[in-house]
């Protein structure tokens, strides 16, 4: 615990202060990225034994942190269907997987791009994005570790995409678990950046009968708290204005133009040419929590100096430590589209102590 701060983690931190216990059980993670979800169950005392991912760079990136026992660099729809994996995938205690999302992401084209082939980034395979989830389930039902955990975005909950998540929740009851999920913000969990994503857990069914509780009148569902409050960090604790300057001549000219109070980018073009456009870069305040991190380096603007954040300033809003290797990567990417360490651990440390610690 953080005693200055009142946080469970430092969101500021080293890989050579950091103590893996490993003796919380053993994950998987699919959809792993630059290993972001996976740096917070060993935060959490847990045992990542491997990865599955389709982007070469991103498994380099990975393998350069966290050196897994079984990396598999390919399409989870290949990987789900091999005959050869290991006996310790049949004996997980977490499988752990957030499939890519831009398709259902307030910040993407939604229901225009469901169903539809794309790269999720350059150079990979193509893929229908919106059907990997359910490729997911599929690993779950195949491998039956204990618990499912799976991560995506506010705008899973949201207009059309609901549907899409009634049918998760049946693919889970297909595949032997009882389905869960909470909409989470990492500004109250000791995260210095608002990040609301969903997380769906699930607990085997033949494992849940000591935590099943009356959740509705027609369901009984395995008791589980999720519930965070600490206190909010704004980013004047983190900020060391290292990021370089501005490139663009039109970014810069609208900084010029700003006002306090403006959100980002857009209000000064509204004001100056009329009309908002499509600037997606937002401004960081100081005595504020940072806004969202995307996978784009210039997503974030501080309002009191024409700069980006810099990579220290990233791996703090992100909870990444400060001595990761990015591999040659960008860190607004790798951080961006990763899961927070701090989130996950916050949820891992939970599905320990009132679930796994409690099964035999």
């Amino acid at each position: 615990m953080n005693k200055k701060h009142k946080h469970k983690y430092n969101y500021r931190w080293t890989l050579a202060d950091a103590d893996f216990t490993k003796d919380k059980g053993k994950v998987f993670s699919c959809f792993a990225c630059g290993g972001g979800s996976t740096m917070g169950y060993k935060l959490a005392g847990f045992d990542v034994i491997g990865c599955n991912e389709i982007d070469h760079r991103m498994m380099y990136t990975y393998c350069q942190n966290h050196d897994p026992k079984y990396p598999f660099l390919e399409p989870i729809q290949e990987f789900k269907n091999r005959d050869d994996l290991p006996d310790e995938l049949y004996n997980l205690d977490v499988l752990d997987g957030s499939p890519p999302c831009s398709t259902f992401s307030m910040a993407g084209s939604r229901e225009k791009a469901w169903g539809k082939m794309k790269h999720f980034r350059e150079g990979q395979a193509e893929q229908v994005l919106d059907t990997l989830f359910f490729d997911f389930i599929d690993l779950a039902e195949k491998l039956q570790p204990k618990v499912v955990v799976a991560e995506n975005v506010k705008g899973l909950l949201i207009g059309e995409a609901k549907d899409y998540v009634h049918r998760i929740y049946e693919a889970f009851e297909k595949a032997g678990y009882y389905c869960q999920h909470w909409l989470l913000d990492g500004q109250n969990m000791g995260l210095p950046q608002r990040r609301e994503r969903v997380f769906f857990i699930c607990l085997r069914k033949d494992l849940a009968q000591p935590f099943l509780h009356q959740a509705s009148l027609f369901e009984q569902l395995p008791l589980f708290h999720l519930e965070f409050n600490e206190p909010i960090i704004p980013f004047g604790e983190v900020a060391d204005y290292s990021g370089r300057k501005i490139k663009s001549k039109i970014s810069r000219m609208l900084w010029d133009n700003r006002k306090r109070g403006d959100c980002g980018q857009k209000q000064a073009n509204l004001r100056l040419r009329g009309k908002q456009g499509h600037f997606g870069q937002s401004y960081v305040y100081e005595d504020k929590i940072c806004p969202t991190l995307t996978g784009k380096e210039d997503s974030l603007i501080l309002f009191d100096q024409p700069r980006i954040l810099g990579q220290s300033e990233v791996c703090c809003i992100s909870s990444f430590p400060q001595d990761y290797n990015f591999a040659g990567q960008s860190p607004h990417y790798v951080c961006g589209m990763s899961v927070p360490p701090i989130m996950m651990a916050q949820i891992a440390y939970q599905i320990h102590k009132q679930w796994l610690s409690k099964i035999k």
